[in-house]
């Protein structure tokens, strides 16, 4: 068997179990620190109630994201050291352009330095004032990048898309019914393409079927769309195909990712997910779409063969496309996700179901329902549940959201907490810590209350925002706490 071949990331015990397998080891180990409740607590204040604002020294686990801090492999590293650090025609630019090729298919290809910066030239390049941009769910850069340029998002995900509990393996998939009203409506001439989001980020990591995009594809080019493809998780979504999808059982991950691919006229992606480096690229087999965008990469972000990453970065990137391909890599995380939200699912927490990719989960709207979405229950929660276990998870709700022209909060669709879980970086035991604490917030939730805003920056506000509680239920959540833990941490 070769090593890309299909392999599975977990095993039946002898107890009847199903437990996730690491298929690898741990060479190289950061060490961790879990810093008091009273210091969380005071370190929650600093950060203004904002998890990104939080420091590493003060994080136990960091389940933020999985935007570049997967796990790289002794591969990678060791590409690392024969870069070619040549301005201009670098042969790493070369080996990681062919990688490009090999796993997605692409001929045409463009760096750039992360996803949103393929995001930024895309946007300028197709978007005009009055366009529209359907999609099965926008992402945060994508709806600022399409709105400065005088776009407008245009979500026609499905019926079960927003269902937190459902047993619907494509979640993530495009309504066709809608995407036609859409094209009569506006026309096509206003429809510069449609955006499909391989494992839609906000809404729980859930992909979209092969058949889905197979006719996103037809009725895009029946009327002369192009397919725009969000690859950064493509993985993942191909991982599911295998899994969930009738006729895909045997097909193998790189397969699926090249007929994703072929069905796209253009695609882009973050590195920092797909391959687990830091980095981005735009790539296609259209030269006309080639030569539209390719003289904003050394505008925006450097020349043509580097994008503004480092040549390390680039080969590392080489080596991270081509284990994309293989199963057990790809394949771990949506494991670990699945043991967590199955977990929490069995005591009753009101988690996203089913097991997506990116992270686990949780809805804070059926978590907190005592806190109204103006007072961004999933940032309560998301507070709450670093102060009690030092786990750092991202609000993906309503501060996630932004305000209309009046002033008011665009409340978000669902409010949920995403705890991240990157590649090969959890064991499982820091899983099963993350899963206790949860279900003691869980047991104790009426302490939870609201947070308001005390710096609200205008645009992507999540970022850099600042909240405070809206009473003093942080301090109410710590004495409960140590009465039930004691001195423990």
């Amino acid at each position: 068997m070769k090593e890309t071949e299909s392999r599975t990331p977990h095993v039946k015990f002898y107890s009847g179990q199903e437990i996730p397998l690491e298929l690898h080891k741990v060479r190289i180990v950061q060490k961790l620190h879990l810093r008091p409740i009273e210091r969380r607590k005071q370190a929650m204040e600093e950060a203004g109630f904002n998890t990104f604002l939080l420091e590493t020294k003060d994080v136990f686990l960091d389940m933020l994201t999985d935007s570049g801090t997967n796990a790289m492999s002794d591969q990678q590293l060791g590409s690392m050291m024969v870069a070619d650090d040549a301005y201009a025609g670098s042969a790493s630019f070369t080996r990681m352009q062919e990688a490009v090729r090999d796993v997605f298919g692409m001929h045409h290809v463009l760096p750039v330095h992360q996803g949103r910066a393929a995001e930024n030239i895309i946007s300028k390049i197709f978007v005009k004032p009055g366009d529209v941009v359907p999609m099965n769910y926008h992402f945060t850069t994508t709806k600022a990048h399409i709105d400065i340029n005088g776009g407008q998002i245009l979500e026609i995900y499905t019926d079960e898309a927003l269902k937190i509990k459902s047993d619907c393996p494509f979640k993530g998939n495009l309504d066709l019914v809608k995407f036609a009203a859409v094209i009569e409506k506006y026309g096509a001439a206003k429809i510069p393409y449609v955006r499909m989001e391989a494992s839609t980020n906000l809404i729980g990591g859930q992909p979209f079927s092969m058949r889905n995009l197979r006719e996103v594809n037809a009725m895009a080019a029946k009327h002369g769309i192009m397919v725009l493809l969000d690859v950064s998780l493509v993985g993942e979504n191909a991982w599911f195909i295998k899994q969930r999808e009738p006729g895909y059982e045997t097909t193998s991950i790189r397969d699926i990712l090249h007929e994703m691919c072929g069905l796209s006229d253009l695609i882009y992606f973050s590195s920092r997910k797909v391959s687990c480096t830091r980095g981005g690229g735009i790539a296609t087999n259209r030269i006309d779409l080639f030569n539209k965008m390719k003289d904003l990469v050394p505008l925006y972000e450097g020349f043509l063969t580097y994008g503004g990453m480092s040549v390390r970065e680039i080969e590392a990137m080489a080596v991270g496309l081509r284990e994309t391909t293989d199963e057990a890599m790809v394949g771990q995380s949506p494991a670990f996700i699945k043991y967590l939200v199955n977990d929490l699912d069995s005591a009753g927490l009101p988690v996203v179901t089913p097991a997506g990719g990116l992270g686990a989960h949780i809805d804070a709207g059926g978590f907190l329902p005592h806190v109204p979405q103006a007072e961004y229950p999933a940032g309560a929660l998301a507070a709450a549940f670093y102060i009690i276990s030092g786990a750092r998870g991202m609000e993906r709700g309503t501060i996630s959201s932004v305000r209309d022209e009046h002033g008011n909060d665009i409340l978000a669709d669902v409010e949920l907490l995403r705890l991240a879980l990157p590649r090969r970086v959890f064991t499982l035991s820091q899983i099963m810590y993350v899963a206790d604490r949860m279900k003691w917030l869980y047991d104790n939730r009426d302490l939870v209350g609201g947070l308001k805003f005390t710096e609200e920056p205008a645009v992507l506000r999540f970022f850099l925002g600042r909240l405070a509680p809206v009473s003093d239920w942080p301090e109410k959540l710590m004495a409960k706490f140590r009465k039930d833990f004691g001195e423990s941490l």
